[in-house]
């Protein structure tokens, strides 16, 4: 079915204390990029549909610095990423290469800072910087130095600055360890933006770039290594995907040559599977045996993978369940939620729903009223799925084969960082301003 329009009209789910007191459980907590599942859903949230500047804005809270990194909540507590930058402009020493695509910037000395805001009343707790020093490299024109999102666990915030570093962090903002993983060198000098992924007691770290690429597991209470693999790929921001398939941990990566899924326990590859663009950025989802991954830039392709037995080189075999070469995702990733795939055409506000098992159809080129530009990714909740462009409208619609709006909101803001769900509540990190959107 195809429609031009819309119709008007737990694996990270352990139950803890926060530090409030109050019991924090799944419903409360958005822990992560892309939330408690890895795809985009807040199973037990129930958002507000409708806002403005002067609508269910319950607080409001002016950021230092520049950052696209997306909040991660748990209990009483929002944190986020931010570069603050101070001192003269200088030409990076890598990034503006003869010959590529000029849109890199001039760089000045950086704060990269953690964040800690109160949840209830947009109060900022604690601001520790973890490290002061002129970026190596430039980036993209739209882009920050403080573009992937933390991650937590409820004791622990652990900050992922690409060539800045990593940084583990206990509740009240002193860093616990660090490590320095080296020098991106990313293609263009675009930048970095890949987010860590946690499962357990094991931190995921994506290092795809114009060098050596890889993939390196932490143990999370040390920051030691607890396996590393080398991998053949060109620059890619994809964050690691975690999920258990049949009891078994693993964690896939989607990259230009690959997707590629490894034994989170050891790092052992499990399989492979090829199909991609260059410049990936969308990462994958997954849900009830089917992982789905996706990408746009020379070429388009989304394709659902088969897990039951799914082992070795896959590429081409009866595991890829389906595969479609169009209207597929550039920089938004993908959503899962109650059986389909939601996702945009490039960055544009052109939306698409499928069967993820099947690949079938559900509708096709909905255009999105408002909707220009998106560098956010969708989320979803309580039957509703939330899109947010870059000029700040958030379109909100029911999920499922007959999408109906049922709010259209714009704030005063731009929005590249992704929205997260809690509880009654949804965060959204603006250029200026973090807002937590709550009924009134």
């Amino acid at each position: 079915m195809r429609i031009g329009w819309i119709l008007l009209a737990a694996w990270m789910s352990a139950m803890c204390l926060a530090e409030s007191g109050a019991e924090s459980g799944e419903e409360n907590q958005w822990a992560q990029w892309r939330g408690p599942l890895g795809n985009g859903v807040a199973p037990n949230a129930d958002p507000p549909v409708t806002w403005s500047e002067e609508k269910n804005v319950r607080w409001k809270v002016a950021l230092p610095g520049k950052g696209h990194s997306s909040p991660v909540v748990w209990g009483d507590r929002v944190f986020l990423t931010t570069a603050i930058p101070h001192g003269e402009e200088v030409d990076p020493p890598v990034g503006r290469r003869p010959g590529e695509h000029d849109n890199t910037l001039k760089v000045r000395t950086n704060e990269f800072v953690v964040l800690a805001v109160n949840r209830n009343d947009g109060k900022i707790l604690w601001q520790t910087t973890v490290r002061d020093q002129v970026p190596h490299e430039g980036r993209h024109n739209t882009g920050s130095f403080a573009s992937a999102s933390p991650v937590t666990d409820g004791e622990r915030v652990y900050a992922f600055f690409g060539s800045h570093g990593l940084y583990c962090l206990d509740w009240s903002g002193k860093i616990l360890w660090q490590r320095d993983l080296g020098d991106m060198e990313s293609k263009h000098g675009h930048g970095e933006g890949s987010s860590p992924a946690l499962y357990g007691d094991t931190l995921v770290v994506n290092w795809d770039h114009e060098g050596p690429s890889f993939v390196v597991a932490l143990d999370k209470l040390t920051g030691k290594e607890r396996w590393r693999n080398e991998r053949d790929e060109p620059t890619s921001w994809s964050t690691p995907h975690v999920f258990v398939h049949e009891g078994w941990p693993q964690v896939a990566i989607s990259a230009a040559n690959r997707i590629r899924s490894y034994d989170l326990a050891s790092g052992a590859l499990i399989w492979e599977c090829g199909g991609l663009s260059h410049n990936v950025v969308t990462g994958p989802v997954s849900d009830d045996g089917v992982l789905v991954a996706g990408s746009s830039y020379e070429k388009q392709a989304i394709l659902g993978i088969r897990l039951d037995g799914a082992t070795s080189d896959i590429t081409g075999g009866e595991q890829v369940a389906w595969i479609r070469h169009y209207d597929t995702p550039y920089v938004p990733s993908l959503l899962l939620y109650e059986s389909n795939v939601y996702f945009l055409r490039h960055y544009q506000g052109v939306l698409t729903c499928l069967n993820a098992k099947t690949g079938e159809e559900v509708y096709s080129r909905a255009r999105l009223p408002g909707i220009g530009n998106v560098y956010s990714s969708p989320v979803a909740a309580n039957g509703r799925v939330y899109i947010t462009s870059m000029d700040g409208v958030t379109v909100v619609f029911t999920a499922g084969a007959e999408p109906k709006v049922l709010g259209e909101n714009s704030l005063d803001d731009s929005f590249s960082a992704s929205a997260a769900l809690a509880g009654k509540e949804l965060f959204l990190r603006g250029e200026k301003s973090l807002y937590c959107i709550a009924e009134e």
